[in-house]
């Protein structure tokens, strides 16, 4: 699909690997609806690239619908959708001060996969019923899960299930969705410099970046950004999950 003059959202689209992949979008001609929970910078890059921001807890179905509704309605109906909104905690099964926290686990898990397929489900009800492009496509969804759906570490439980079942969802929804023109793919990025790990000292960053085979540095959310605009330009990509990861392996620790 070319991007160009298509309506795409970007959820998280106010920071990390959604702001990337969004002003990439952009600089492709795409027009952009950012959706986040975090106004302030979601509004500073959409007006930067001529995009929109939208309110929008992906956990919620109400708030979804109300989010992909404004989205039409103020730039019509979008083809593209790129899921990039996340949390993460650091949390052992059993800790020192007992075990995990179901609602801490049940959060993550909101947000990460239950998150993810709400913005799916509610994209896709809409996308099926636009006229088809070239090749019969109507949509193209592109998923963030994470190597650590993988090689999940020492304290990533959570984080490891939410993003293992975003990988698992892959394949049964882009079955799902072929019918309609829908393509689906997954990103499982490795260690990337985001603002999470821009909070991290520089030496500790250098250490991690030193893990990864080749580069041994961190990813860019650019390389991210631009995985994903090829996953959208590329017809037969489908139904893959594409480890982003610079060929790294987690340890345990």
């Amino acid at each position: 699909m070319n991007p160009s003059g298509i309506v795409a959202i970007v959820t998280g689209g106010g920071s990390g690997l959604g702001e990337a992949t969004a002003r990439a979008l952009a600089a492709k001609g795409a027009r952009l609806a950012l959706f986040d929970v975090g106004m302030d910078r979601a509004e500073k890059v959409a007006g930067e690239i001529g995009g929109i921001a939208v309110k929008c807890d992906v956990s919620s179905a109400e708030g979804g619908e109300a989010a992909f509704a404004e989205a039409a309605e103020r730039l019509g109906p979008a083809r593209i959708l790129v899921n990039c909104a996340g949390i993460a905690i650091a949390m052992k099964t059993v800790g020192k001060d007992g075990p995990h926290p179901l609602d801490l686990y049940r959060k993550v898990l909101e947000v990460n996969l239950l998150g993810t397929f709400n913005m799916i489900r509610l994209f896709a009800a809409r996308a099926q019923n636009l006229d088809p492009l070239d090749g019969g496509e109507r949509g193209v969804i592109v998923n963030t899960a994470s190597v650590a759906a993988f090689d999940g570490q020492i304290g990533q439980v959570a984080y490891s299930s939410s993003k293992g079942g975003v990988v698992g969802m892959t394949l049964p929804v882009a079955r799902d969705l072929a019918r309609s023109g829908i393509r689906v793919c997954t990103i499982a990025p490795g260690i990337f410099r985001t603002p999470m790990m821009d909070g991290l000292p520089k030496e500790a960053q250098d250490s991690l970046g030193h893990q990864v085979p080749f580069p041994p540095r961190l990813g860019e959310p650019s390389e991210y950004a631009a995985l994903a605009c090829h996953i959208v330009e590329n017809q037969m990509l489908n139904g893959e999950t594409i480890r982003l990861d610079g060929a790294i392996r987690m340890a345990p620790k």
